[in-house]
């Protein structure tokens, strides 16, 4: 999805635009990046599948059939992956924008300029989200910095629950929590007191 040539064609600034046509991208890009999120896993889980394969094959032949299958799956799966990098970015530029339309009337009250983006914004937008090297999570702070939503102008995508989740699975990653079955009771129990402290 060319995000940025239907934004401009439109002649449109970001912050013109309505919260329906918004959410309509918003919707649409996060369809593709789910499929594109699948399709990363599933490429994962066949690599695995052909190396174990491989592993057990004796015939020469066989595992040299099977050695570029695994080439050839791992190239696509890096092909997706950029893919993802950068639908996951235009997602996140979409949803934004989305959230300054909410917050307008709240940030014009307290005179701030959120939401006011320009041309040069949007390019300098476009480059990061076609950069590899510039992930997901560093484009969410850049973008956060330009639109000085970060902190407590804006509500951040990730939220407390959320961070608590990656924080079970980082200590899975270095051992701390060892069982799956475990891991997924301390996540889900800290998720449900977040919900119930911010509720109270």
């Amino acid at each position: 999805m060319a995000l940025f040539d239907w934004l401009t064609k439109k002649n449109k600034a970001l912050s013109q635009m309505t919260r329906q046509e918004l959410r309509r991208q918003e919707l649409l890009l996060n369809r593709e990046r789910d499929q594109l999120l699948k399709r990363v896993t599933d490429l994962a889980a066949k690599k695995q599948e052909i190396f174990e394969r491989g592993r057990q094959e004796k015939s020469p032949e066989v595992r040299r059939v099977l050695a570029q299958e695994f080439d050839l799956k791992t190239t696509e799966q890096l092909l997706t992956s950029r893919q993802l990098n950068i639908r996951s970015k235009e997602a996140i530029t979409v949803t934004r924008m989305r959230m300054l339309r909410e917050n307008a009337e709240k940030a014009k009250a307290r005179g701030s300029k959120l939401g006011l983006i320009g041309e040069k914004d949007l390019v300098a937008l476009e480059k990061m989200i076609a950069s590899d090297e510039i992930t997901a999570e560093m484009y969410q702070d850049r973008l956060d910095s330009m639109l000085q939503i970060g902190g407590e102008d804006g509500e951040s995508i990730l939220t407390p629950g959320s961070k608590q989740v990656l924080d079970v699975w980082e200590q899975m990653d270095t051992g701390l929590i060892a069982d799956a079955g475990q891991a997924f009771d301390e996540a889900d129990r800290r998720v449900r007191e977040r919900h119930k402290a911010q509720s109270e």
